[in-house]
């Protein structure tokens, strides 16, 4: 066997140019499927972690009939339920800050104190907002760290002004923290057509807004509580209040969040079978390799033959120079890959974690496809007779 192999490395080595050819196509298949399926999985992976940055983990309740109310009394009826961690008001506007004149486009939430632990924000520099902002509809403000950078140059901004649309009117809010933007997935992805977030007191916007009512009641479950049952309790305890039938929606924001990954999964899948058809084009080439090489080397063939070289002899040097090409060729793919997607990860700001299942996948699958594109010549190799080899030359 050892002999068989040795002779194998040989024969490729014989013809450089057409064996790394060949070579070529296997690693820019195997490179693709590796690049394809790292990169998919490490955007999701980064998708996942900003959405649970944005506090997309429980369930939403909004309206869906505008005349009816979603204020301080639904609020209140759904803090009382036993499930129920917490639930904070939200109101949301899509706006604009200025700073010297410059437009910044923004998402201004309308937040309480106790934000940080249902929306997951991290404080960077100075404080957050507290209850005398609430109580008493203070102009003061969270931004987070790439708004900061973007109008300022640095994110020690704390005590610092910055107007703010809100409403009908522009109104000087004094920044009193710094949020960390999250993963930053889609700032560096898409740069200045992302919106940055800004947080002011709710009541404050309610104030800007002329309205009581919240834009939605964000609502923390307490730990292993299935969310379709809240959801259908929180539902029924605020239309009981209602004489508005339907008026209320439940958003499970986890199950939106598991539908957009599986959404990715597909899409990733899609992708990845366009490497693998790349692979068997590779196979196809290694076949057309492996059938010249058998008319280039009849008489050598003719010779083992009568020699006494059987039937499997032949068939097995054949199939191991196939196996060789398919092997070598994963390799260089999946470093080819890896490479790849470490420098497009690093581009993008994601985390690239290598996937060593995809990696045993990609070469038993080019194994296989050298045992089934190297086995027709190898066949035909085998078939040829003694008499008719050694005359062919």
């Amino acid at each position: 066997m050892l002999d068989t192999l040795i002779h194998s490395i040989k024969v490729l080595f014989r013809k450089k140019g057409r064996t790394s050819l060949t070579l070529l196509g296997i690693v820019v298949g195997v490179a693709s499927v590796i690049l394809i399926h790292q990169i998919s999985q490490c955007g999701n992976q980064a998708f996942l972690s900003e959405v649970d940055s944005l506090g997309m983990g429980g369930l939403s309740i909004t309206l869906k009939k505008q005349s009816a109310s979603l204020a301080g009394e639904e609020l209140n009826a759904i803090q009382k339920l036993s499930f129920v961690d917490y639930a904070m008001p939200l109101m949301f506007e899509s706006t604009e800050a200025y700073l010297h004149d410059k437009k910044n486009p923004i998402f201004l939430w309308g937040i309480d104190k106790m934000a940080k632990d249902v929306i997951n924000l991290q404080l960077l520099h100075g404080r957050f907002l507290n209850a005398g902002d609430l109580s008493s509809s203070s102009h003061c403000c969270m931004i987070d760290q790439t708004l900061a950078r973007s109008c300022f140059g640095t994110e020690q901004v704390t005590g610092k002004r910055i107007l703010i649309n809100s409403g009908s009117t522009g109104t000087e809010y004094k920044i009193v923290g710094v949020i960390k933007t999250g993963s930053g997935l889609l700032q560096n992805m898409m740069g200045s057509y992302i919106p940055n977030f800004v947080y002011v007191p709710y009541t404050t916007m309610q104030e800007n807004l002329n309205s009581r009512n919240y834009t939605q009641i964000a609502v923390k479950l307490k730990s292993d509580y299935d969310s379709e049952t809240a959801g259908s309790t929180i539902l029924k305890t605020i239309e009981r209040g209602s004489p508005i039938k339907g008026a209320y929606t439940v958003t499970d924001l986890s199950k939106q969040k598991e539908s957009i990954s599986r959404i990715i999964s597909i899409f990733t899948v899609v992708l990845t079978c366009v490497g693998v058809i790349s692979l068997l084009v590779a196979g196809l080439g290694i076949m057309n390799v492996m059938l010249v090489a058998v008319t280039e080397r009849t008489r050598e063939i003719g010779i083992k033959k009568a020699l006494g070289a059987s039937r499997g002899d032949i068939i097995l040097e054949f199939l191991t120079e196939a196996v060789i090409l398919t092997l070598s060729g994963s390799g260089i793919g999946i470093l080819v890959g890896l490479l790849l997607s470490w420098i497009g990860a690093a581009l993008a700001g994601l985390t690239l974690t290598p996937s060593f299942a995809i990696m045993i996948l990609v070469i038993l699958f080019s194994l296989v496809i050298g045992v089934v594109f190297g086995i027709y010549p190898a066949r035909k190799a085998a078939a040829l007779k003694p008499v008719d080899a050694l005359r062919a030359m």
